[in-house]
């Protein structure tokens, strides 16, 4: 597989969608030129069948894409979650496969948002309580008493998005507001008002403790008896985010003993939940998974999936993307060409080291690349494994499919540019003396330096290319080099010729295609490699 294949843009015909979504999501695939197909509440042997000829899934949360339902897509390219949560969807099993996982991070951050602030105005004033006790003819006005928002301090876990809009609208109310984030710095978080402490820290000071983090290993169970034990009599709880964050069975025994003056729930670990106990519980308001569930939300997701999957399939730069950083970046045109670099250089070292094994690292120079190493060790998986992996090798999977064979992918970077005002890649690899140079002219990817044997002018590095080493002092063997060439068939596009590094110098040739047998040439020359790009 060519480094151009594993880069092609995703050829996206036909995308079905298996959960209700708004109109507009339909509408604009179609005008797009998609097809599309909806289809809702299937089973899971429907799914298998309906998937299988489709490039694209669209899902809300209802649709569960396990593994299963992945490997029986054998076109699928893009899994599309209207939302922000993507754990209905095994986002491990697709980056196996190489297909790509978006979701819609701002769409119904809003939404999740103000119905986050109004179960904590619920929970203080018990509003639910007091209506239901209305319509059962009652006038309690004595058993509802509440407290004021007023100096109460909020503490907030995760401080993205939605955890941010909270911040800001309970901060309307009066309220102080203190967090957790192991991503958002505290200089970042200050910005919007938000102290940020360490967990053990924050569990005694909050009057309403609100979480806002994916489900993770690492929040599963974020509140249980040990920290309830640390929090202070009678905290308030609200979980709109994902069921698991509180543990179900350690809020129950602290509502039991007091130590929780009240719960507001969004989400359960099970839904809809089959054990009430914390449905029923008086001091609990609880709906069912509301978060996203306005009519603005809807539309929204449904349309920023909609148009994130026709700018991936136009060639766009993408947004939203779960498990294809590396991907979003291939088809911005600054990044573009160092992406195409960076692939042809792990094809080069491969070609050079048939057995690459253990560590490879790549050395970014220049500014302009300060960040790129997060995406170009991605496009250098794929060169270095493109000989030998399966047909589905591309950005997406690129670095799980490199460990699996062995390989661990290292990056460094520096701003000081050696030699090249555009920034440079240099490639190494372990147990190989080997040292590869490359850079971009222009939007031409090029090799620069074959292990300090440096070439006047950039190489491109496309097509087939044959590469030989031979004494300085020898007399040129260009003219035999043409002549095999000839007897073969093949053109010589263009030539290149490095400096001399101990007395040895690399010739660079780019030929119309390659040369069946090495045999002839390798009598007559210290070394030869030849790849095809």
């Amino acid at each position: 597989m060519t480094p151009a294949a594993i880069a092609r843009v995703p050829s996206l015909t036909k995308v079905l969608i298996s959960d209700s979504l708004d109109p507009c999501c339909k509408q604009i695939l179609e005008a797009a030129g998609i097809q599309v197909v909806e289809k809702t509440n299937l089973g899971k042997e429907q799914l298998q069948a309906e998937i299988k000829n489709c490039d694209g899934l669209i899902v809300r949360s209802a649709t569960k894409v396990t593994a299963d339902i992945i490997n029986a897509a054998e076109k699928l390219q893009v899994i599309g979650r209207a939302g922000t949560g993507v754990d209905n969807v095994d986002v491990d099993a697709a980056t196996r496969k190489g297909i790509l996982v978006m979701n819609t991070p701002t769409g119904n951050s809003l939404s999740a948002a103000e119905l986050t602030c109004g179960m904590i105005m619920s929970l203080a004033r018990q509003i639910p309580q007091a209506a239901a006790s209305m319509k059962d003819g009652k006038w309690d006005r004595k058993k509802f008493m509440g407290m004021e928002l007023q100096g109460k301090t909020l503490g907030i876990l995760g401080l993205g998005r939605i955890g941010r809009e909270v911040a800001l609208r309970m901060q309307s109310f009066g309220m102080k507001t203190i967090g957790y984030d192991p991503i958002i710095t505290p200089e970042e978080s200050a910005t919007f008002g938000v102290e940020q402490l360490p967990l053990e820290e924050i569990w005694p000071l909050c009057d309403f403790i609100t979480v806002h983090t994916p489900l993770l290993p690492s929040t599963t169970g974020l509140l249980n008896d040990m920290t309830f034990a640390q929090c202070r009599h009678g905290v308030q709880v609200i979980n709109c985010a994902r069921g698991g964050i509180v543990d179900e069975g350690s809020l129950l025994r602290a509502l039991q003993s007091g130590k929780c003056g009240g719960a507001a729930l969004d989400v359960f670990t099970e839904e809809p939940p089959k054990d009430k106990a914390l449905v029923n519980h008086p001091n609990v308001i609880s709906c069912p998974h509301l978060g996203a569930s306005t009519r603005e939300a809807q539309n929204r997701c449904g349309r920023e999936i909609a148009v994130q999957l026709v700018d991936l399939a136009q060639g766009r730069a993408l947004v939203g993307t779960v498990n294809g950083q590396a991907l979003s970046s291939a088809n911005a045109s600054h990044t573009k060409p160092w992406i195409a670099l960076a692939k042809a250089l792990g094809a080069v070292l491969c070609a050079f080291n048939s057995r690459v094994n253990g560590e490879v690292h790549l050395f970014t120079q220049g500014s302009s690349l300060q960040k790129a190493g997060s995406y170009l060790t991605s496009a250098l998986a794929t060169g270095l494994l493109q000989d030998t992996a399966k047909k589905d090798l591309n950005l997406v999977n690129g670095l799980l499919l490199a460990q699996e064979a062995g390989l661990k992918i290292t990056s460094s970077h520096t701003d000081r540019i050696l030699g090249n005002d555009e920034g440079q890649l240099q490639l190494t690899a372990k147990d190989t003396p080997l040292v590869i140079v490359g850079s971009v002219q222009g939007s031409t990817p090029g090799l620069l330096e074959l292990s300090g044997a440096v070439f006047k002018q950039l190489v491109p590095l496309s097509g087939t290319l044959l590469f030989y080493r031979c004494k300085a002092s020898a007399t040129s063997l260009l003219p035999t080099v043409i002549g095999l060439l000839s007897k073969a068939k093949i053109e010589l596009l263009s030539y290149h010729r490095s400096s001399v590094v101990t007395g040895h110098e690399w010739n660079a040739l780019s030929l119309s295609s390659a040369l069946q047998s090495l045999q002839e040439l390798k009598q007559h020359v210290t070394e030869v490699v030849q790849v095809t790009l």
